[in-house]
């Protein structure tokens, strides 16, 4: 490939930036770099380009990597987007399977990898138009796409609803639901992360969990929700509840 490539760089952590641009610099071929420290002003700079190539972090300020790839494929389908980050969370992972475009070339690459896998990684997306996924981001993937693990948009908004702490009835107003509906949604979650069986097997000993608690629990282990997305979760939740109270005060 002799023309010349420009990257983009979407990474608000100075270090990690500079590494990025220093193992592109490496590769021996003409790039033209350019660096963006949050996610928002990446897609500013990213839709100007016809055909974008970008390595993305997931958590940045302003708009994270998700969000930053969903905006840009809606504008731009044909860009490719290599995802770099410490997380294989599998609430990522499925939020990412929900937004890539069919047959379009991404990557995901762990920050933990060595230099050279790395490079590999970027240069084969982005140069080399392939698909690359780390191998235990494809563990990740495995479980999130079998039937009897992964959580349906439902079941992961009732794990989302009781993360926040809101009760049975706080959940049934907010998803417009009887009571019953919220205890279906819950034990259906409950049965996908496993904690209904080890609640019976427990009772027989005489020392229930809460299951709640336990989902809670289960799903931060697994890293079906994160301190990063909870946060972003319950900015929308103070907006609903404010605009609740406001029509309750109003009836």
């Amino acid at each position: 490939m002799t023309d010349k490539v420009n990257i983009l760089i979407a990474e608000d952590n100075p270090k990690d930036a500079e590494f990025l641009e220093q193992i592109i610099a490496d590769w021996g071929v003409p790039c033209g770099l350019e660096r963006a420290h949050n996610g928002l002003l990446a897609l500013e700079m990213a839709v100007k380009q016809e055909s974008p190539l970008v390595v993305s972090d997931i958590q940045m300020p302003e708009m994270n990597g998700i969000e930053f790839a969903r905006s840009l494929w809606q504008r731009k389908p044909t860009a490719r987007i290599v995802f770099w980050s410490q997380f294989k969370d599998e609430m990522y992972i499925r939020a990412l399977a929900r937004i890539v475009p069919p047959e379009t070339v991404y990557g995901y690459i762990l920050k933990s990898n060595t230099k050279e896998r790395i490079t590999s990684a970027i240069r084969t997306v982005l140069l080399d138009e392939q698909c690359w996924i780390d191998p235990e981001v494809r563990k990740v993937q495995g479980r999130a796409g079998h039937s009897q693990t992964a959580l349906s948009d439902i079941e992961f908004e009732a794990l989302v609803d009781i993360s926040q702490g809101l009760t049975d009835n706080l959940i049934a107003q907010r998803r417009y639901l009887s009571r019953r509906g919220v205890q279906s949604r819950l034990n259906s979650l409950y049965a996908k992360l496993g904690v209904d069986q080890e609640q019976f097997h427990s009772e027989k000993a005489g020392d229930a969990f809460n299951l709640r608690n336990r989902a809670v629990a289960v799903a931060l282990r697994r890293g079906l929700i994160n301190a990063f997305e909870l946060e972003q979760e319950e900015e929308d939740f103070q907006v609903w509840l404010k605009r609740f109270k406001s029509s309750q005060g109003s009836d």
